[in-house]
């Protein structure tokens, strides 16, 4: 089984407890999600569209809805049964529509007025793939589009990365048994995650051509930052 395939098959299995362990492995969710929601810069009755990338529950698109009431929404996940419960957490709004398939084969159908991912783009492998990505989220801005991405980061150097180790796994064990931690989640991340670097995360959306690049919030390991496509 490829590393692909081992995060669609974790996610699958983990779609109907998702919401609740999220909560009790992300230092501040809730925080990170406003911060991302809260860097849209449109009016709240215009008629924008929102890509998010893996959309997981629905839970960026519900609080884009709330927000953004006009807006339309395209919601993409690697796992079905992600997706079938994003479409029972967004059933109650219109203009939703639904994609199931990994983001390096993702032909983005239309042009966007924004772009969101919340803890999904650290899938994306090497360098080259995330840079390579960010370049298709730019090509799929409209003029004066935003793209905001939530995700776990590596810090710039040995020191940092293990202090933002040592501040979520503290995190982590008083929300779970210890076991738990060390042989479930932390096997998973080494398994399956691949961060990068903040700054160089910054430094690609820079070379990329997005403009006003910015980290909105950060709590060590965690951060919220984009651009705009001018």
């Amino acid at each position: 089984m490829d590393k692909k395939e081992k995060i669609r098959d974790h996610f699958e299995l983990e779609a109907q407890e998702f919401d609740e362990i999220i909560r009790k492995l992300i230092p501040y969710y809730e925080q990170m999600l406003k911060a991302l929601t809260a860097s849209i810069p449109f009016g709240k009755g215009e008629k924008i569209s929102v890509l998010d990338l893996g959309c997981g529950t629905g839970t960026i698109a519900k609080k884009v809805k709330e927000l953004f009431p006009n807006a339309r929404i395209s919601c993409l996940d690697l796992a079905k049964n992600m997706v079938e419960m994003a479409k029972i957490k967004l059933k109650n709004f219109e203009d939703i529509q639904y994609y199931v398939g990994e983001f390096e084969h993702f032909e983005f159908p239309e042009k966007y007025d924004v772009v969101v991912s919340s803890l999904a783009l650290h899938h994306l492998v090497t360098e080259k793939d995330k840079i390579h990505f960010y370049s298709q989220i730019h090509k799929a801005l409209n003029q004066n589009g935003v793209f905001y991405n939530a995700d776990v980061v590596l810090g710039s150097n040995s020191h940092l990365q293990d202090l933002y180790m040592k501040k979520w796994v503290e995190y982590m064990k008083r929300n779970v048994p210890e076991e738990e931690v060390e042989s479930k989640w932390m096997k998973t991340y080494e398994e399956e995650d691949s961060p990068a670097k903040l700054m160089d995360h910054i430094e690609w959306l820079k070379k990329l051509g997005f403009a006003d690049v910015d980290v909105v919030w950060k709590y060590y390991n965690f951060a919220v930052y984009g651009g705009v496509k001018l």
